[in-house]
């Protein structure tokens, strides 16, 4: 089994509040939850209006399977007009299979 993780920091460029950067990020955290089998929440930078950051988890036995998954979040991210993706960090956590 494995843990893959994508860390993603985000500027958004109009938003002129806290509350008009929290409706961009809902709606890109429904967005990501509604195309993949992921789990995702703003992890950081919450009290900046331009600044975010996401992450995004899922379980998986395939590790080039959950890096695609993560990659096509990414490039989904980077397609977006209203968000620009300034840094990503992937790491993918191999667990221990025997029993605990």
């Amino acid at each position: 089994m494995l843990v893959a993780v994508l860390v993603a920091d985000l500027f958004f460029p109009a938003s002129e509040s806290l509350k008009d950067k929290r409706r961009r990020l809902s709606g890109l955290t429904g967005r990501i939850r509604a195309g993949f089998p992921v789990s995702v929440a703003e992890v950081g930078l919450q009290d900046l209006r331009q600044r975010g950051r996401i992450g995004v988890a899922l379980v998986s036995t395939d590790s080039r399977l959950a890096r695609s998954i993560l990659d096509r979040i990414t490039d989904m991210v980077g397609r977006d007009g209203e968000i620009e993706m300034t840094g990503r960090r992937i790491e993918i956590l191999h667990m221990d299979d025997e029993e605990a």
